[in-house]
């Protein structure tokens, strides 16, 4: 018989053990890996576009151009991150940059420039143009603005730096790490393609955070993103540049300001006949006026005139205008050669009246030459500080009419001007249709409010009127008015013997007359004590720099008292 042999045979058990173990250390080990090492990108990208880029605020900003050893910058970069008011003057073929003490113009292709009117000579062209764009030579700007500038290593990037900006350095790590790891990534992620690399002990700048992330930026200007944990943070400066700055050499009125106009049409007033102005510290004569398209202003200053006010102890603002002539306004104010002529004309004409101030009255401008009003603003102004001369410039209320509000650039106006005098009244002028006051009270907090939102308050003096409108509406509803002055209102009173109630809508004395006679009905909102002590509390309730008042000639003798801003008791009549 055969021997038959029940038992099993035992598999090679460890050997299978060991390859499964085997397997799933691999696994386990791959899976971590690629969870901290996920599909780390092999795309790079060019970081920097073009020759000469600039590196402005932690990006690029276009292009320079460069020629030998000097830096030129287009001036659409100028204009974009260092000052929108550089502009090109085409008829002088100049580039004009005007700050707070200074103007400058830069004539294309020319190795001098001039500053104030002086000329500067400079070893290159400050300007030049290539093909359709326009640059400016980088090295004469630190004069004047707040910038630096270096050329980065490698790469000839020309890093622009301002003042108040804050640099963060730091280092790369001094350890093992793989090479992918340190490659500066365009986005918070390793599946992003790269810009550059660092290596340990790198000095870098620190930029931005993002999660696990900062964005540094190499020595060289190249930038991207990399995790914290292989970067520290070593120490943090701030650009400190300061500019030699020209004393301001305008004296500050130490008490409100309480200003009256002197209207003056053909002939100056005869001084004698003027009574006492008590409270009044600076008038304004309208001696000045815009003659023609080439810049010529008409003159109608008397020395005598002046002379009179000095020894009343009023400052004297010379008022200029512009004739109200928008097609004037347009070719006079339009190019940076008869904007200087109305300058030097202002300058000369303030030296011989010994003037204190000039007030700009500019009205009725296109809505599109408004950019020429600040312009003429912007130029003149410092040249009217070094003479020591204060600058005031009169506007409206902002409204929706064209060339009579919307031209205006408000905001920027404020910022050069010493003080801004709103003309707070007109509220119905004397062609409407609808009778009212000149100028209700409420209607002028309302807009002063909406009007402080961009000019500060410490700038502002609040225009009043002195006139009032005489309102004839006649039995077939036809309107019309005439302008008033104080008195002759309070002759009218007496003489159709109507006493005024007071208004609590309009916030003043109000009279209406029925004549008879004429079957019209008169109808008169008064400038009286009464409505001049609230618009002076209205100064002094949002704490503006004063009030001026047009005119003088429409005063009498309560006006002056009334608008004094002191604490005074309003009565009601």
């Amino acid at each position: 018989m055969y021997k038959i042999e029940t038992s099993k045979q035992k598999p090679p058990v460890k050997k299978w053990i060991f390859a499964g173990l085997l397997f799933a250390f691999t696994m386990i080990i791959s899976s971590i890996l690629m969870l901290l090492y996920p599909f780390a990108s092999k795309e790079k990208a060019a970081y920097f576009k073009g020759d000469n880029p600039i590196l402005f605020m932690g990006k690029q900003a276009g292009n320079a151009y460069k020629e030998e050893d000097t830096i030129y910058l287009p001036l659409t970069f100028l204009q974009e991150f260092i000052d929108e008011a550089i502009i090109y003057d085409e008829p002088s073929q100049s580039i004009i940059l005007a700050t707070k003490n200074k103007v400058v113009q830069m004539p294309s292709d020319a190795s001098s420039y001039y500053v104030n009117g002086k000329s500067v000579e400079s070893e290159f062209s400050v300007v030049k143009q290539i093909g359709g764009d326009r640059y400016v030579a980088l090295e004469p700007l630190l004069t004047f603005y707040s910038i630096t500038y270096s050329i980065l290593a490698e790469t000839g990037a020309v890093w622009v730096q301002k003042n108040g900006e804050t640099i963060v350095s730091g280092e790369v790590l001094e350890k093992d790490i793989h090479e992918e790891l340190l490659q500066l990534r365009t986005k918070a992620s390793l599946d992003s393609p790269y810009t550059a690399s660092v290596t340990p002990k790198e000095h870098i700048f620190i930029e931005e955070e993002e999660g696990d992330y900062y964005l540094i930026r190499k020595i060289d200007g190249r930038a991207g993103y990399l995790k914290k944990q292989y970067i520290k943070k070593s120490n943090t400066r701030e650009i400190a540049i300061s500019l030699e700055e020209t004393k301001n050499t305008v004296p500050k009125m130490e008490d409100p300001i309480q200003l009256t106009w002197e209207a003056v049409y053909t002939k100056n007033p005869n001084t004698s006949a003027i009574p006492k102005m008590d409270g009044v510290n600076v008038i304004s004569p309208t001696w000045f006026e815009l003659a023609d398209g080439k810049g010529a202003i008409k003159n109608l200053g008397s020395k005598e005139y002046a002379n009179w006010a000095r020894k009343q102890g009023y400052q004297i603002w010379g008022l200029f205008s512009n004739a109200f002539d928008p097609d004037l306004t347009h070719e006079a104010f339009g190019n940076f050669e008869t904007r200087q002529k109305m300058i030097r004309q202002l300058l000369n004409f303030s030296q011989l009246y010994e003037l204190n101030g000039i007030n700009l009255d500019i009205e009725n401008v296109n809505p599109e030459d408004g950019p020429l009003i600040t312009q003429f603003v912007r130029e003149a102004t410092p040249f009217l500080h070094d003479a020591g001369l204060v600058v005031s410039m009169d506007i409206t209320f902002i409204s929706s009419s064209g060339n009579w509000s919307a031209f205006y650039e408000r905001e920027k106006l404020a910022e050069i001007a010493d003080y801004m005098v709103v003309m707070a009244y007109d509220e119905h002028w004397g062609s409407s249709q609808v009778a009212g006051s000149v100028a209700s009270l409420p209607w002028v907090e309302d807009n002063l409010k909406l009007l402080l939102e961009v000019v500060p308050n410490e700038k502002l003096i609040l225009g009043v009127p002195l006139y009032t409108r005489l309102w004839k509406q006649e039995s077939n509803g036809d309107v019309s008015s005439q302008a008033l002055s104080m008195g002759k209102v309070k002759e009218w009173l007496t003489q159709n013997k109507v006493t005024p109630i007071y208004d609590p809508v309009s916030g003043q004395n109000f009279a209406e007359h029925y004549s008879e006679k004429d079957k019209i009905t008169y109808k008169v909102w008064l400038e009286d004590e009464i409505s001049l002590t609230k618009r002076a509390d209205l100064a002094k309730k949002y704490h503006l720099a004063g009030v001026a008042s047009w005119s003088r000639y429409f005063a009498d003798e309560t006006a002056w008292s009334a608008l004094t801003l002191t604490n005074k008791e309003i009565t009601k009549k």
